[in-house]
């Protein structure tokens, strides 16, 4: 059995979980989010507690079994504190402004990048070199925050993009002129 999937997950209390043998409903006081569930999986609840059990041991029910584990907790978790993912813009004249629901940044090309943000997901910059990402779903903000750091993902040399909050960029030393 999966170590993952072998403990319970311990519901908040402003949570509400329904669920059938398709589909599992988190509601919370961000929002709802709603999720398929695997055809070998099977949920059980217990006060404050939810199993989720396999019913079947296959290879793909196994693998099944801890993901489903950990998507309902980041479900909870999202519906009842959110997630939120920051990212920090290094470069001499790189910077990002939220004009509605776009985010514009400036990053070295010979124009502006603008990227549509999703409705679901909300984009702060709060200083020109820092943007915050939050929202319920972890997966959403996770991509659009991986997109954002795509337009211009850090250098080796000068270490100069856009980076998550904490990351370290390994750096590479550059030429050496010899006599």
């Amino acid at each position: 059995m999966s170590r993952i999937a072998k403990t319970p997950v311990v519901l908040p209390k402003d949570v509400k979980v329904n669920f059938d043998k398709v589909k599992i409903n988190v509601e919370g006081p961000k929002g709802k989010l709603s999720m398929v569930l695997p055809a070998d999986i099977a949920l059980e609840h217990k006060g404050d507690q939810l199993f989720v059990n396999r019913l079947c041991d296959t290879k793909q029910a196994r693998s099944n079994h801890g993901t489903t584990k950990r998507l309902i907790v980041n479900m909870c978790a999202g519906v009842s504190t959110g997630h939120r993912r920051d990212l920090e813009i290094q470069g001499v004249g790189f910077r990002a402004a939220v004009q509605g629901n776009k985010l514009v940044m400036n990053l070295g090309f010979s124009h502006p990048v603008e990227y549509e943000v999703p409705k679901e997901v909300k984009v702060v910059s709060a200083k020109p070199t820092e943007i915050s990402i939050e929202g319920m779903d972890k997966a959403l903000v996770g991509l659009v925050a991986a997109k954002i750091r795509g337009f211009k993902p850090p250098e080796p040399y000068k270490g100069k993009g856009i980076r998550y909050a904490g990351e370290v960029v390994k750096r590479k030393q550059g030429k050496q002129v010899t006599k």
